[in-house]
């Protein structure tokens, strides 16, 4: 059967375009058994009609920055890679059509010289359309724009059917495979400018994301990076007009205290995770008013400071788990912070964790990063 199936992914594919896996194919250690790459909407259709015809079980792949987040699948038969569905397909000035294997980086680039860009900047090296809309990740610039999946004014995908469809009330994957996405366009700001404040307790960052929350101040971004050492910083991102940018970090600075610090390069954590594939890491969702609140609690569940990372303004961040804590632990601390949160109308998942630790332990689902 591996043969004839092998020969039909193929012959969908193309040549060199379809194989048997890899051992570094897999999810959390789980191997798959053949990887795809279709280079038209239609390709994607026929292998997931095959795959449906065959009962096999599916996972689409950008560049693999988050293809181990969340839960682990009980199989993994095939990997439909995106990247051959790439490129900037149609832009007017307001929109654009993205193919779903596209890189932000290069569809940013692709919009540079005609002075736009896209509103989204997640963190993850090398990540794609797709992969940003299927998890919902973003960076900073959700504070003023919102989540990816928020601003796509549509998302096309071939669903398991073999149906392409066009949607604008798409509300987070459900086995499909996204093929493109139409996004709005913004003007690329003509100055940016970051006020940047150091900062050790959750306390604090509370106070001055309170102090900064006017809406006059029209922040890009509210960010907060609180290292278990408590040597942190708070920084905020200001946009648009250069007389506007400078005199608003002005405004921004005094405010903040004889402490902060007007920046024209963001600081070096800025938009970058602070875990890595070995650790354990928790995503955290809360108004922005009660996360200090949830960083006192989350220390105190753990038995030790915790580092955090994110946005302070959005109430997304990530904390990251101290090594060597067992399954059982882990689930006692994300127990203990789940009774917090739901009094704050919060949500606390497993977000990533070691290929042994995630295999005992509830892992976020996609529908939990929506």
């Amino acid at each position: 059967m591996s043969g004839s199936l092998l020969a039909e992914l193929v012959e969908i594919c193309g040549p060199g375009s379809a194989r048997v896996a890899r051992p570094d194919d897999q999810i959390a250690g789980l191997r798959a058994g053949f990887v795809a790459a279709p280079a038209t909407t239609r390709s994607v259709a026929q292998l997931l009609h095959l795959a449906t015809e065959r009962g096999l079980s599916v996972r689409p792949r950008g560049s693999g920055s988050k293809f181990d987040w969340g839960t682990r699948p009980e199989r993994l038969d095939l990997i439909i890679e995106t990247g051959r569905l790439n490129g900037l397909w149609d832009h007017d000035g307001t929109t654009a059509v993205v193919a779903a294997g596209t890189t932000v980086r290069a569809a940013q680039a692709a919009l540079a010289p005609h002075g736009k860009r896209l509103t989204i900047d997640p963190p993850s090296a090398g990540a794609t359309i797709g992969g940003v809309l299927a998890l919902n990740e973003s960076g900073p610039l959700r504070h003023r724009f919102g989540p990816p999946a928020g601003q796509a004014v549509s998302v096309g995908f071939v669903g398991r059917d073999g149906r392409f469809v066009e949607s604008a009330e798409w509300e987070g994957p459900a086995g499909e495979v996204i093929t493109s996405a139409v996004f709005p366009l913004e003007e690329a700001p003509e100055s940016r400018r970051w006020v940047v404040r150091p900062v050790t307790t959750p306390t604090q960052v509370g106070e001055l994301v309170s102090r900064v929350s006017a809406p006059e101040f029209a922040l890009s971004g509210v960010e907060v990076d609180l290292p278990a050492s408590g040597e942190g910083a708070f920084a905020l991102l200001l946009e648009g007009p250069a007389d506007f940018v400078a005199a608003g970090a002005g405004r921004l600075a005094r405010e903040m205290g004889p402490l902060a610090a007007i920046q024209t390069e963001a600081p070096a954590w800025w938009g970058r995770y602070p875990f890595t594939g070995s650790d354990v890491v928790l995503r955290i969702r809360v108004r922005s008013r009660d996360l200090h609140a949830v960083g006192y609690a989350l220390r105190d569940a753990v038995g030790a400071a915790v580092a955090l990372r994110g946005s302070a303004g959005a109430g997304v961040v990530h904390a990251v788990l101290p090594r060597g804590l067992s399954a059982a632990r882990i689930g006692d601390i994300v127990v203990s912070l789940k009774q917090v949160l739901l009094a704050r109308r919060g949500q606390v998942v497993v977000l990533t964790a070691p290929p042994g630790l995630a295999a005992q332990i509830e892992m976020a689902r996609p529908g939990d990063l929506f």
